[in-house]
């Protein structure tokens, strides 16, 4: 191995889920600053055409398409365009998520739990099947799974989200053994508090924002910048020999030790 090129992505291509904004955005445009070639994928036309000018601009190679992951016809169309402008997937990364319900889990209504589990489970399978099917006749792939430290840890208010983050954690595990052999790679990242729009509600909380920052080692919440680094680790051959693992990105909450 090249050691001046660990991680180099040259001639790799990159769809990444979500990449409009926050840690999606951040990772798709490392991504395509390490060399890839990128597909910006989000539900408004508009933020990835903004997204993909962007990297463009700066002398990367993107395209924007539009796609709505809860919707299978335009999973496939995401896809089929990424093939028809690039001619294949190396890199997959599902950042893409919902939590449409905050409270206690005993009063979740079927309809927002039904979605939380179509949503960042079931279609993140899919997906990952999709793009296994060409990554295994190349024998080489890596797909990333934006998890969170939910996953790891109780909530009394985004409690299904959090359950449907531990199943990511586990579909990477199980998925890692599956194309293993076929030198397919499958990890996760699981970020702490973030401050993404996703995340708006708890850190322009100043009450929860405090306790956090005092909860972390660090002593701050994370930007979306901060993701980025290991998200390029696991998609370039630095991370030849990682899967099936779940990398925590918190400024050290798991680990303990803050206020």
């Amino acid at each position: 191995m090249n050691l001046s090129k660990l991680f180099d992505l040259s001639g790799k291509v990159a769809v990444v889920t979500g990449s409009t904004k926050g840690i999606g955005k951040a990772i798709v445009e490392a991504l395509a600053a390490h060399g890839a070639g990128v597909v910006v994928s989000s539900r408004k036309a508009e933020a990835c055409d903004k997204v993909a000018a962007g990297i463009r601009a700066a002398g990367g190679q993107a395209i924007a398409q539009p796609c709505n992951i809860s919707n299978e016809p335009e999973v496939v169309a995401l896809f089929e365009r990424t093939h028809a402008a690039y001619g294949k997937i190396d890199v997959l990364v599902l950042n893409a998520a919902v939590n449409p319900y905050y409270g206690p889990g005993a009063d979740i209504p079927d309809s927002a739990f039904d979605k939380i589990m179509h949503v960042n489970i079931k279609m993140n399978l899919k997906m990952c099947g999709m793009a296994a099917k060409e990554m295994r006749g190349r024998k080489d792939g890596a797909i990333v799974i934006v998890s969170s430290i939910g996953g790891y840890r109780a909530s009394t208010v985004i409690g299904a989200y959090c359950i449907s983050k531990a199943a990511d954690m586990q579909l990477a595990r199980n998925l890692a053994a599956e194309y293993g052999p076929d030198n397919i790679r499958v990890n996760c990242i699981a970020p702490g508090l973030v401050k993404t729009d996703f995340a708006r509600a708890l850190y322009e909380n100043p009450q929860i924002a405090e306790k956090r920052k005092l909860e972390t080692p660090l002593r701050r919440l994370g930007e979306p910048e901060d993701l980025a680094g290991i998200a390029v680790y696991l998609a370039s051959p630095a991370g030849s020999w990682t899967t099936g693992q779940t990398f925590v990105v918190d400024g050290g909450v798991c680990a303990g030790a803050g206020h």
